[in-house]
């Protein structure tokens, strides 16, 4: 059953930029509590950008000065803007949703009961 479906990721020098999209399944859209996480090989999962529905939005340290993250209201539709790349922004990124996430806990993978595909992002140096 798909829950979201991600958008978007691609192949981009260092320096570039990409712009994600995420769309929720119809079934889900009250599951307004979103955030971003990506996984590179071997590595854990991890939060990159959540916002909450009054807007409040959390970054990680490796993000708050280069990502953008937004959310079109009418479909819960999010989006990653991601400028000035690096090679270690490769892997693959995941969005996720839930009806509710607790404050500190935005980006806590662990949080997130409902998760898309994921799309590649690779940054070549």
């Amino acid at each position: 059953q798909v829950q979201l479906v991600e958008s978007g990721g691609g192949s981009v020098q260092a320096g570039g930029s990409l712009r994600l999209s995420c769309v929720p399944s119809q079934y889900i859209l009250r599951a307004e509590y979103m955030a971003w996480f990506r996984q590179a090989p071997g590595k854990e999962r991890e939060g990159v950008a959540a916002i909450r529905p009054n807007g409040v939005i959390r970054y990680a340290d490796s993000a708050k000065e280069r990502f953008t993250i937004s959310k079109e209201n009418a479909k819960n539709t999010l989006y990653l803007q991601m400028d000035s790349l690096k090679p270690e922004d490769t892997g693959m990124y995941y969005c996720a949703a839930d009806f509710f996430i607790r404050g500190s806990q935005e980006l806590d993978k662990n949080a997130y009961q409902y998760w898309g595909q994921g799309t590649q992002v690779t940054v070549s140096s």
